[in-house]
């Protein structure tokens, strides 16, 4: 079992920055890949971005490469989002989620998932 616990959203101005974190309980955290995804009200869940358990390598979705950067810590249990330049349609709420199976983009390949954290970016 793997629990998520995700943190740092909030209200931020377009073009600005926020850093999403998410801690993971367990001592086999560093044996999950990890991935963001993000929902608003209506739409599907979709995904932002992947990182493999060992760090070394990660993927993005389109919307987000150049501005967000997925990292992870092994030794704290924790994986972050840095979203830099962001836009209104960055509003969301974004996810946390595991996997066992690699970097995943599909979100039915996650198995565990943090409860959600609101990013709100205003004009």
């Amino acid at each position: 079992q793997v629990q998520l616990v995700e943190s740092g959203g909030g209200l931020v101005q377009a073009g600005g920055s926020l850093r999403l974190s998410c801690a993971a309980s367990g001592r086999t955290f560093s044996s999950y890949s990890m991935g963001w995804f993000r929902q608003i009200p209506g739409k599907e869940r979709e995904f932002v971005a992947t990182i493999l358990w060992s760090g070394v390598s990660t993927d993005y979705a389109d919307s987000v490469k150049g501005r967000f950067t997925i990292s992870r810590d092994n030794a704290k249990n924790t994986v972050y989002l840095q979203m830099n330049s962001l836009k209104l349609e960055d509003t969301a709420v974004y996810y946390c989620a595991a996997t066992p199976s690699g970097m995943q983009t599909n979100r039915a390949a996650y198995v565990y998932w943090g409860q959600g954290t609101q990013v709100t970016v205003s004009a």
